[in-house]
């Protein structure tokens, strides 16, 4: 895994999520283990370039080891659970998400970058 994401593995981490959402992106990836798309996915979020992931906090789930977390997220956010799926938080709000083939790396980033141009 790349060093750029930290693993969600505590239900507890959520609230600190949402609060540093209000300082820059939150991004998660929801992401099973044993999904020949969700692997495809990965490994096209693994390409994003360092000043996408030098403006925003990355976070990946296993979510066949941790489908508590996932179902929080899914709760939380008010998103419907798919996998994979990438969810952007940002002020405490999920304002972007995508599942399977939707999941691209450029748009993910361009999402980010608007983040940034408006703050």
């Amino acid at each position: 895994m790349s060093p750029y994401w930290f693993q969600l593995i505590a239900l507890n981490t959520l609230p600190d999520i949402v609060l540093k959402s209000a300082e820059r992106p939150q991004i998660m990836f929801k992401h099973s283990t044993r999904c020949s798309i969700s692997t495809m996915v990965l490994n096209r979020l693994l390409s994003l370039k360092s000043d996408v992931y030098s403006a925003a906090d990355f976070y990946y789930l296993d979510l066949l080891s941790h489908r508590d977390i996932s179902a929080a997220i899914a709760d939380t956010f008010d998103v419907i659970h798919e996998s994979p799926q990438i969810i952007v938080l940002h002020n405490g709000e999920a304002i972007y998400d995508a599942s399977h083939n939707q999941i691209n790396a450029q748009d993910l980033a361009e999402v980010i970058n608007n983040l940034q141009r408006d703050q």
